[in-house]
């Protein structure tokens, strides 16, 4: 359901939040500096991560991470800068965790729904992200891969509400595509102050 779509007597129950670009973020210009150094195309390590049929074969499982940066350093025959890329330690925004902490204080289900990798757990874990969340579903561990309908599907399934009664955010809108088509209340992710004033809007806050 499209938020110009969203009825007043729409009941959220859960809020679902994307993980990276959304509650938390690498570093700008990280990426490049690691290049400049191992005389690399600057882009190349994000291109070739997020390759096809790479990506899809670590986000869905079928590799783990560390198989997956290996083969980015095969691919680019930089071992050591892949495996520095791979190091990268994103960091969590402090005012999104806030404002998932204010929607669990109000009895609202707040969870991740990642694109990830099989050490997703360890990270949100280390990060201390994961206290601020009541579930973490990952694609890695589910099977399947944001929008893919199915993926959205085993969300409600597990939280045992129906697509209404969620709202999803996440800053790429084509990730959106099966939320929309289940009927939850979606949100392109810009920001937290205009995410927080969608949620007021929408009544979840």
């Amino acid at each position: 359901m499209e938020l110009d779509t969203w009825e007043d007597d729409s009941m959220i129950r859960a809020v679902v939040f994307d993980l990276d670009g959304v509650i938390r973020h690498f570093l700008p210009g990280q990426a490049a500096e690691i290049e400049r150094r191992h005389a690399l195309e600057i882009g190349s390590l994000d291109a070739t991560a997020f390759s096809q049929p790479l990506l899809t074969e670590v986000t869905t499982g079928r590799i783990s991470r560390a198989e997956w940066v290996r083969e980015i350093g095969r691919t680019l025959g930089a071992d050591a800068a892949a495996e520095e890329w791979g190091k990268q330690s994103p960091q969590p925004d402090p005012a999104v965790l806030e404002l998932a902490d204010a929607l669990r204080s109000r009895g609202i289900t707040v969870a991740i729904l990642t694109n990830g990798t099989d050490a997703i757990s360890d990270e949100v874990e280390a990060q201390g992200i994961r206290q601020h969340v009541d579930h973490v579903f990952n694609s890695a561990t589910i099977g399947y891969i944001k929008p893919d309908q199915r993926v959205f599907q085993h969300v409600i399934d597990a939280l045992g509400i129906d697509g209404s009664d969620v709202f999803f955010t996440d800053d790429s809108p084509s990730k959106l595509g099966g939320a929309i088509e289940l009927g939850f209340v979606t949100h392109h992710f810009k920001g937290v102050q205009p995410l927080h004033e969608t949620l007021t809007r929408t009544g979840v806050l």
